[in-house]
């Protein structure tokens, strides 16, 4: 229970600090974890869209759930996105992209990078709650995401010289988070869910790649992104496999 609080802490701005200290072994022991807590994000998210659909139209419902996300993650995995656009997109070397990816502020591939990735999530979600199904959709998206942390740290170096949780985060965790993302997908009984499993999949290995050649692994900013880009492209494929 410890370690799923931690993990809940680390990923969220739910206050559960407050009950439970952690530190940061506890946090990457709770990787494993991280798929159960994306589905409960994404329950709390669906449970609003919910509440919402049929008093608001589906568009502005869509931006509200953008907007959730950013507000109980602390926008957390949006700056991570931001931070390794403006590296990769900015950096000559191995060396002068991290240490973009250090500078908070944002530049111009940053910032193209949040316009496009709430642009094309607002829109896949105003499409997804007119459709059949979207409940499923909505709930399974963050866990999908979640899953792919887990599949780069277990197969991929930590880039940077400092320790970092990251670094901490064992092998086992991707196994456990591979379970139970298996059987959140497998609990709803929903097939197309396995082919945004299988997008979210080619994604994280291709940046995963593309991540290692650049800078030789993984950072936190290098999480965020994948964990964004997977969002977008498990909602792709839901979309995708549901037109007739």
């Amino acid at each position: 229970m410890k370690s799923l609080l931690a993990g809940i802490a680390f990923l969220t701005r739910i206050p559960v600090g407050r009950l439970v200290s952690f530190d940061a072994a506890d946090v990457a022991r709770a990787a494993g974890w991280f798929p159960l807590i994306g589905a409960l994000l994404g329950l709390v998210y669906a449970g609003t869209a919910w509440l919402l659909r049929g008093r608001l139209p589906l568009a502005m419902v869509a931006i509200l759930l953008v907007v959730l996300d950013a507000a109980i993650t602390g926008a957390l995995h949006f700056d991570g996105l931001a931070d390794a656009a403006d590296g990769f997109g900015g950096g000559k070397d191995r060396d002068d992209v991290l240490r973009i990816m250090r500078d908070h502020a944002i530049g111009s591939y940053g910032a193209t990078a949040l316009i496009l990735l709430v642009a094309l999530k607002a829109t896949a979600y105003a499409v997804l709650l007119a459709s059949t199904n979207w409940f499923y959709a909505v709930a399974l998206t963050p866990a999908l995401g979640r899953w792919a942390l887990v599949l780069l740290t277990g197969t991929l170096p930590y880039a940077r010289s400092s320790l970092s949780v990251v670094s901490g985060m064992k092998r086992s965790a991707t196994f456990l988070g591979t379970a139970t993302a298996a059987v959140l997908i497998a609990a709803t009984r929903y097939p197309r869910a396995w082919v945004a499993a299988a997008a979210v999949c080619v994604v994280t290995f291709c940046f995963g790649y593309y991540s290692r050649r650049r800078i030789g692994g993984i950072t936190g900013d290098v999480l965020g992104a994948n964990l964004q880009l997977s969002e977008s492209a498990a909602l792709i494929a839901f979309l995708w496999v549901a037109r007739p």
